[in-house]
Parts: structure tokens; sequence; C-alpha cells
């Protein structure tokens, strides 16, 4: 009985020595809030977008997400902003799976890109999203983004022309109501499915050419263009999308 005694004491000694990490708070083991939020006017939507989270808010790495919160708020546009923090004048908007997405919103691996349809002229959006962890807890509230919906600019006017190697697009933008042409926006997709919510280019187009290339032999391709407009306040919104038109790299001559 003495031996195994010391046995015993021996072994809680070595675990009690044992190293221990630093304590974390239960506060600090939910999601970090997403990054890069952002919302933009896409025609008669907004385009809300951001980055689901890979830490926690102890800086730890992970990879329990299975969803998305996000809230809204909806006042008139022009209307004083009220506490840009509190959630109390905020609305519950979308409980999102990340399993499940909703036709109107698209995942880019860790990016969320979403249209809210819901929304109307003359009046402001706030948004703030959390990530949503596999037992229900949200993590942190992304700082909030606003937009302000406008009468959409009008849609360009789109024409491709196919080549052996390339798909040559050229298209001309309708002067705006307000505010003036800042560039392009250049969609695509295969002929028969949706267009994405990310255009080709990563910043707005200057010219009113694009050249397309590193294109499938036998493919058809479908294209639209949105026209960027500066607004008198500096924000930049997407107009209505073109006409559609379809491309196919032609055979060698």
């Amino acid at each position: 009985m003495r031996k195994l005694a010391c046995l015993l004491f021996a072994a809680i000694a070595i675990t009690a020595c044992g190293k221990k990490g630093p304590l974390i708070y239960p506060d600090l083991l939910v999601p970090a809030a997403p990054a890069d939020v952002s919302a933009q006017q896409s025609g008669n939507s907004i385009k809300l977008s951001f980055v689901l989270p890979s830490k926690d808010l102890a800086g730890r790495n992970f990879a329990g997400l299975t969803g998305v919160t996000i809230i809204k708020r909806d006042e008139p546009a022009g209307q004083s902003p009220g506490c840009s923090t509190c959630t109390t004048d905020f609305s519950p908007f979308r409980r999102l799976n990340l399993d499940l997405l909703p036709p109107d919103t698209r995942r880019y691996g860790n990016l969320l890109v979403l249209l809210d349809g819901t929304v109307q002229n003359g009046r402001a959006y706030t948004y703030r999203v959390s990530a949503v962890t596999a037992d229900n807890q949200d993590g942190a509230l992304s700082a909030p983004v606003a937009a302000v919906m406008v009468p959409a600019p009008l849609p360009p006017l789109l024409q491709a022309i196919s080549q052996p190697t390339e798909i040559q697009l050229e298209f001309a933008g309708l002067p705006p109501g307000e505010g003036a042409i800042a560039g392009y926006n250049v969609y695509r997709a295969l002929k028969g499915e949706i267009f994405p919510f990310q255009p080709l280019n990563r910043e707005p187009l200057a010219g009113n050419r694009f050249t397309d290339v590193g294109l499938e032999r036998g493919t058809s391709y479908i294209y639209g263009v949105r026209t960027v407009v500066r607004l008198p306040s500096g924000v930049r919104v997407e107009g209505g999308l073109s006409n559609e038109v379809e491309g196919r790299l032609k055979d060698d001559e």
C-alpha cells in the first residue's frame, strides 16, 4: 500500500508541474468578425460581400463555421445617422447555412457575396455580419457598412467579336443622370449558366474594350457588362446589366 501511495503521489506531482497554457475566457472562443465587409449598389440590388473568419477572438485558428447571420437597418436616405455600433435599430435579415446557400448568395472560397433585392430607391441600408458555429453560437459582429439606393444607371450597349484565340468585347455606356462614368465591369458565364456575382476585372475598366483570352475551344460563353458610375458624393454604383452577347473561339483559318 505504501508503494502504491508513493506512485500515486508522484503521478499527481508530475501532472501538477506540467506546463499549462494561458487562460482563455469563454467569450473569446467564438469566431472573429468577418473581414473586408462591403456594400455597393448593383443595378436594382445591393451587393453585400465579406470574408469568413478563420480565427476566433483569441487569435487561434477556427474551422468550425456552419453559417452566417446578417442584420440590417433600413432608413430614409439623408437621415442623420444614429449610433453606428448599436444593434437595437437593426432587424434580422438572413441566417445562412454555408452548406445550403440560396440562389442570391454565392461563395468564392472564403468570400461570400449576396445580392439583396429587397431594397428601394431613396433609402439607406446598413448591414452587420457575424459567423455562426456548429453549436449555433454567433461570433463577433462586423463593423457596419452602408449603401444608399439611387435610380440605377442605364446599362451599356455590348457587342462581341470572336477570333481564333480570343473574344473581343466592345461596349458603350450611356450618360448617367448624375455623376460620371468611372469605368465598366465585365461578367462572363458558360452558355446556359447564370452570371457570377463577381466581375472578371478587379477594378473598373477605363476603356471601352476588353479582350478575353485563355478560353476553351468549342465552348460557348455569354457576356454582360455593367457601367460603374461615380456619384457626386464619391460613392461608386453599378448600373443595370447590358444586353447579353455570346462568344465562341473561331476555328483557325
